[in-house]
């Protein structure tokens, strides 16, 4: 230990300043006066490196970002998209004919239909013997009612009709036996005419009763519910026990012999839904289609609807159409009309003006004719468009006026790059 105050002494006994250290071999001593100065010289040594990464790092950085942006250049397209041609799809327009046709909706309707209840009595009703679907022979039973009422009261009725019967066939008797008396002025002429008053009330009183009974018959009859012609039953409408009224239908039964189509039709074509104007039906329950005439036509229209009322009888002998169902009725009228024919889908049409594409120099121009009419998918407009033009069918909706096109005909395939020649298919050079 030195004493306080005094600097240590190197090995040598000299003293060695504050701050200094001695490594005891005799080398230079350090002071801390030296180090700044030393950290200094290593600093400046390391100085020229630092720019030299700095400008390589940026130099990178600019060469990536020149090549992705020549990358993304050079996948951007330089021409404008409408100088392109656009690809379409065309068809060649047909010549063809057309001839207006009027079409109607129509419902098929029974010759013959008849909805089965009561007219006369009200009662429960008792059995109901078919359901839809069935058929039936006139006269055959199709309900019965719980008439016990009726009945009891037509048998009193008949039973008071009978003693009034037998009652005036007595005083008739004992009026013709008085007036054989009188001849032989044994009887008074008045005391005569008096019995033969009586037993004409007494007639008068029987066939009152007899009308009674009659009445009181069709009642009992009325009990029995049968049906009036041969038919097919399409509908049942009340079941045993339910109470009906005179006018309540229990059973529908039409006759499916004959149909009768109805349509009602515009004022305008009054005459030309006239009787015997071949007519084509279709069907929609069946699909089945069928050629007849126009049978009736209402000789006034409708005063509501202002509609003419047309009816087509159609034989249904094997009840293989069902009724209450629709048909389309189509009339031909005037005269076949030249027409240039296109499908539907390659035209805009705007009441009675239809505007096509049509494809001429390379370019497709936007063209407006009139229309004819349309059928079975197809257009007929007016032969101001020539046949043999090329209509644009599919690309049609990107498409202005004078748009420069790549067309490709509908139903022919475009020839592929891959595919080989004849000649090559065939080994020749």
């Amino acid at each position: 230990m030195t004493p306080s105050g005094e600097s240590p002494r190197g090995e040598d006994g000299a003293r060695v300043p504050p701050g200094s250290t001695d490594d005891g071999g005799g080398g230079p001593v350090t002071t801390e006066a030296s180090k700044p100065a030393e950290a200094g010289k290593r600093v400046l040594g390391r100085l020229p490196r630092v720019p030299f990464l700095v400008g390589a790092g940026t130099a990178v950085l600019l060469i990536v970002g020149a090549l992705l942006f020549w990358r993304a250049q050079s996948g951007v397209n330089k021409v404008a998209l409408s100088s392109e041609a656009k690809g379409v799809t065309v068809i060649v327009a047909k010549p063809s004919t057309f001839r207006p046709t009027r079409r109607y909706v129509g419902t098929l309707e029974p010759w013959v239909e008849a909805k089965v209840g009561p007219q006369f009595v009200s009662a429960y009703v008792e059995t109901v013997l078919v359901r839809p679907g069935a058929a039936v022979k006139r006269g055959q039973v199709l309900a019965t009612l719980d008439c016990r009422n009726v009945t009891a009261l037509n048998q009193a009725v008949a039973a008071q009709a009978t003693a009034v019967q037998t009652m005036q066939e007595a005083l008739s008797h004992e009026a013709q036996r008085i007036s054989e008396l009188g001849h032989g002025g044994f009887v008074s002429p008045n005391e005569i005419e008096q019995k033969a008053a009586e037993s004409a009330s007494k007639r008068s009183q029987y066939l009152s009763l007899e009308a009674q009974r009659l009445e009181s018959s069709l009642r009992v009859s009325d009990c029995v519910l049968r049906a009036p012609f041969d038919g097919d039953v399409v509908d049942r409408a009340k079941d045993p026990g339910a109470f009906v009224r005179p006018g309540t239908a229990l059973v529908t039964v039409v006759d499916r012999e004959t149909i009768r189509l109805t349509a009602d039709v515009p004022e305008d074509d009054f005459g030309a839904a006239a009787p015997g104007t071949p007519a084509k039906l279709r069907i929609v329950a069946t699909g089945e289609e069928q050629t007849r005439p126009i049978t009736r036509r209402a000789p006034a229209a409708d005063p509501s609807t202002r509609t003419v009322h047309i009816e087509i009888d159609m034989p249904n002998p094997d009840h293989r159409i069902p009724v209450y169902t629709t048909a389309e009725v189509s009339v031909e009228v005037g005269e076949p009309l030249p027409a240039t024919e296109l499908p539907l889908a390659a035209a805009s049409i705007r009441g009675r003006k239809a505007d096509v594409f049509v494809v001429s120099g390379g370019r497709a121009h936007l063209t407006t004719i009139p229309v004819l009419g349309e059928a079975a998918g197809k257009l007929f407009v007016d032969p101001s468009l020539a046949a043999g033009s090329l209509v644009v069918l599919e690309g049609r909706t990107l498409l202005s006026d004078g748009d420069a096109v790549a067309a490709q005909q509908a139903g022919v395939e475009k020839p592929s790059a891959t595919t080989p020649t004849s000649a090559t298919a065939e080994g020749r050079p």
